[in-house]
């Protein structure tokens, strides 16, 4: 075992608070594991994308006790020195149904008021974008909240709000991460021991009536409220939307709401699903069941943490699965076609997400961003464009089933999308419409458009190296045709960044217009150690438009493998 990886590994050992890792890393000392020692040692666990995220286990490139200690504290001296001394403004703090959640996030709150710091704090799982919002009705210094989202049940993560709200962004990540640096060993941070459990002024619950308070911003953001008797079949895949879910379609009026029952109940272990996220296939295989022994009208998800939502329909005797553009322009029709005020309204989507947004926001004349990948993005757009006077954010989403409806959540929101989503389809339902009828009427509108994702998986260090190589191949030289298509121009996003908004900064994206034919996009993925290839294509509208867009999406789909086999991977 080389010795600077042992001594490492003991050093860490020595500074970490927690009996379980300690013994869990001198295992692997004992047992002369240096393939997996030399892993857990590499460095500690990036702060990036919105946090940290990875495997639950011992050392600094994991998720553990000594990990969330020392960003705790990085995070909280950055709070300090930003306002020149201690925030009055609380830190809100969050965690999912993960078996490691809640003491992670007890230990996040042990930091941040051992530093004098209030912290307010949800002392039961709640949604994510409960969290978000409680950052922005507490106007908050920050908000944590501990979760992995729709990740493997093995993993953890944590994710930082700022004060506006919002998912962290440069420079405050990188400012952070610098901040967690200069931490020393997680034992010698200073922190309130069982901080859930301790009388202290500065350590509080959060106000019970949130939800109430939430409840009343979503119904007012609601374009168009219906209700219904609809058989609504809803499953949280374990995860803790399950009340919120509940008590905000009784209010509404939706009464046909039918939770899985295998699947209600929060429980971080994901008994029933191999991957709680509801696009992996199988994830909804019991909701839809359960929908069709009910007859049930709509299947509707949210991930383990509830900022995403899914929606599958019944469709010739089957259940058809929306994709997440299909979700996103369905969503952005129905807020813009319900728009009522003088103010211009302001639609936003990622840069990976269908261009069909943009089409169908011209129609209306509304005012159209796309940003980077990244709710965040989306989110600073949103309140930079609103502060320029360009008018008034109403919609965001992005493919990967996340969407915002209004300015109650500055972050992707399942709970009040699901309940908008029942508002558009009780709507469409009182006309004599269907969902796909809608869709082919936008079709009419804004052309026929089929989306494709194709990933390429590339694990560990060398993976990585792969996927950089391929962006560098593709942006060094660019190909002047795939398949059936000329590349009439491209963009390389790592570049040019200063004559861009800064929600499309300079980020590892290639990006190659087909002309009036759609577009290619290749980007490794922020979360998993993907390279990530998206297709969109688009064609005129036509009578039998059902058929043309199967059709233009088995083109997609051959378009974005025959893409792969062009990239040295």
């Amino acid at each position: 075992m080389h010795p600077e990886i042992l001594d490492h590994a003991k050093t860490w050992i020595e500074g970490d608070p927690d009996t379980e890792t300690r013994a869990e890393l001198q295992s692997l000392i004992d047992s002369s594991n240096t393939v997996e020692l030399r892993d857990r040692m590499s460095g500690m666990l990036e702060f990036g994308t919105a946090g940290l995220r990875g495997r639950v286990a011992a050392g600094p490139n994991r998720m553990n006790r000594a990990v969330v200690i020392k960003t705790t504290r990085g995070l909280v001296d950055y709070l300090i020195d930003r306002h020149g001394g201690l925030p009055g403004a609380p830190v809100v703090v969050g965690f999912d149904a993960r078996p490691s959640s809640r003491r992670f996030a007890e230990d996040t709150a042990g930091v941040i008021a051992a530093a004098g710091i209030p912290v307010a704090y949800f002392p039961e799982v709640t949604p994510t974008p409960l969290v978000a919002f409680a950052c922005k009705h507490l106007d908050a210094s920050a908000a944590v909240v501990v979760t992995a989202s729709h990740n493997p049940p093995a993993d953890n993560g944590y994710k930082v709000y700022a004060s506006n709200g919002a998912q962290i962004i440069p420079p405050m990540d990188r400012e952070v991460s610098e901040a967690i640096d200069q931490v020393g060993p997680a034992n010698q941070v200073p922190r309130v021991e069982s901080a859930f459990r301790v009388e202290s002024e500065l350590i509080r619950t959060v106000s019970p009536d949130l939800l109430d308070v939430y409840w009343e911003e979503v119904n007012l953001s609601r374009p168009s409220p219906e209700t219904s008797t609809m058989k609504i079949v809803y499953t949280p895949i374990h995860g803790v939307g399950g009340e919120a879910i509940s008590r905000l379609f009784e209010r509404a009026g939706h009464h046909g709401l039918i939770p899985v029952p295998e699947q209600a109940a929060p429980d971080g272990t994901f008994p029933t699903v191999a991957f709680p996220n509801p696009e992996e296939d199988g994830a909804l295989d019991l909701a839809i069941e359960l929908a069709e022994s009910e007859r049930a009208d709509l299947v509707i998800a949210n991930d383990p943490d509830a900022d995403r939502f899914a929606a599958v329909i019944p469709s010739e005797g089957s259940w058809r699965p929306l994709t997440g553009n299909e979700v996103g322009v369905l969503l952005g029709d129905y807020v813009l076609r319900h728009h009522g005020d003088a103010v211009r309204p302001i639609v936003i989507n990622s840069i990976v997400s269908s261009p069909m947004l943009g089409r169908i926001a011209a129609h209306y004349g509304a005012h159209f961003e796309r940003t980077l990948t990244g709710f965040k993005w989306i989110a600073n757009a949103a309140m930079d464009l609103e502060d320029s006077g360009v008018g008034e954010f109403v919609f965001g989403y992005e493919e990967a089933l996340g969407y915002t409806i209004g300015q109650t959540v500055r972050d992707k929101d399942g709970i009040s999308t699901a309940l908008v989503f029942a508002d558009l389809m009780a709507g469409l339902r009182s006309a004599g419409e269907g969902v796909l009828h809608r869709l082919a009427q936008l079709w009419e509108l804004a052309g026929i458009w089929a989306s494709a994702q194709h990933s390429i998986t590339r694990s560990g260090a060398e993976g990585q190296k792969v996927i950089q190589a391929a962006i560098r191949a593709v942006a060094d030289s660019p190909p002047t045709s795939i398949g059936e298509f000329r590349v009439e121009d491209f963009t390389d996003y790592r570049s040019g960044a200063e004559n861009r908004p800064r929600w499309l900064g300079a980020q590892a994206l290639i990006e190659l217009s087909l002309g009036d034919s759609g577009r290619i996009l290749v980007r490794p993925s922020g979360t998993e150690p993907k390279l990530k290839i998206y297709v969109d294509l688009v064609t005129g509208f036509t009578a039998d438009a059902q058929v043309e867009q199967s059709k233009l999406q088995a083109r997609a789909e051959d378009l974005a493998a025959s893409f792969e086999e062009m990239l040295p991977t």
